[in-house]
């Protein structure tokens, strides 16, 4: 069959009565680049040509389901959940598009409203099943103490936006996190304390991410566990002031540290970098390096 001109599918999804939108995965943010007048109308005109992916879920269904949907989405997998948009329910099926160019990577959410304005009963069993998938994938993927990424999913990720980081040449972020004098704090209250403690910390650095995109992890070095995020930022300012205002939540949890050097409470200390993606022949491994 002939191939169907860009224009004409562009009339098409246009002319759709169910709101679509499309963003290309393969550039840094995953910007959308294509929304139909029936996705505006259900957003309220949002502005979303040229927003990060993660931005527009977020902005639509809150930060925890805008998370859930970039993991998806970043690993590739097809899949169909059910959110609520105001009073109207809606199946999100978010699907990976294929292209005659090789190098371009889109995937497409589709909002289709349920009939009656409720879930029918074999959405509702996809749906536990969708979160028993999650949860067994989690079992894999998440550290148990602090329930961050582990490190081995964390270089998956890191290796996966470096890759695409460098072929358009953009930035990226880390900055890692390490708790100071936190062997004396496990010699005072032991292992079970200490990983409360990390993991209170650890809960710290997630609420202060600011992008559903953003990556936060407990990966290991050779000094000892560290906890890292990974950002597509280019502005160092940012990064840095993004790091101490985690330090700061950290300082105002009040865990209190008896033998600390720093402070009566638990703090950490931050090392911050923002590296063009490739520049150097560097490698996702030697920017981790740079930090951990």
């Amino acid at each position: 069959m002939t191939e169907l001109k860009r224009d004409v599918l562009e009339q098409l999804i246009e002319g759709s009565a169910e709101p679509i939108f499309v963003a290309r995965v393969d550039r840094p943010d995953w910007p959308v680049v294509l929304c139909n007048p029936a996705f505006s109308s259900l957003s309220d005109n949002l502005p979303v040509i040229g927003k990060p992916l993660a931005d527009v879920f977020e902005d639509l269904v809150g930060r925890e389901l805008a998370v859930e949907i970039s993991e998806n989405v970043r690993s590739g997998h097809e899949t169909t959940i059910a959110v609520e948009l105001g009073s109207r329910e809606f199946l999100l099926v978010l699907k990976p598009l294929s292209s005659p160019d090789a190098d371009a990577r889109f995937y497409a959410a589709y909002w289709r409203g349920t009939a009656g304005g409720t879930l029918a009963v074999d959405t509702e069993i996809q749906q536990a099943l969708l979160k028993a998938k999650r949860r067994i994938r989690d079992l894999s993927r998440d550290d148990p103490v602090t329930g961050l990424l582990n490190s081995n999913t964390f270089i998956e990720v890191l290796n996966h936006d470096w890759a695409v980081a460098a072929r358009e040449k953009s930035s990226l972020a880390l900055v890692s996190f390490t708790l100071n004098d936190f062997a004396e704090y496990l010699e005072v209250f032991g292992r079970h304390a200490s990983d409360s403690c990390m993991r209170r910390v650890a809960q710290a650095i997630r609420r202060c991410l600011r992008r559903a995109s953003d990556v936060a992890a407990r990966i290991e070095t050779s000094d000892g566990d560290c906890l890292v995020v990974l950002s597509h930022s280019s502005d160092a300012n940012a990064v840095n002031d993004f790091a101490a205002k985690i330090s700061a939540a950290v300082r105002e949890l009040g865990l209190h540290h008896p033998r600390s050097r720093e402070s009566k409470f638990v703090t950490v200390s931050y090392k911050t970098r923002v590296m063009e993606a490739g520049k150097d022949k560097e490698s996702a491994e030697d920017f981790l390096a740079t930090v951990s």
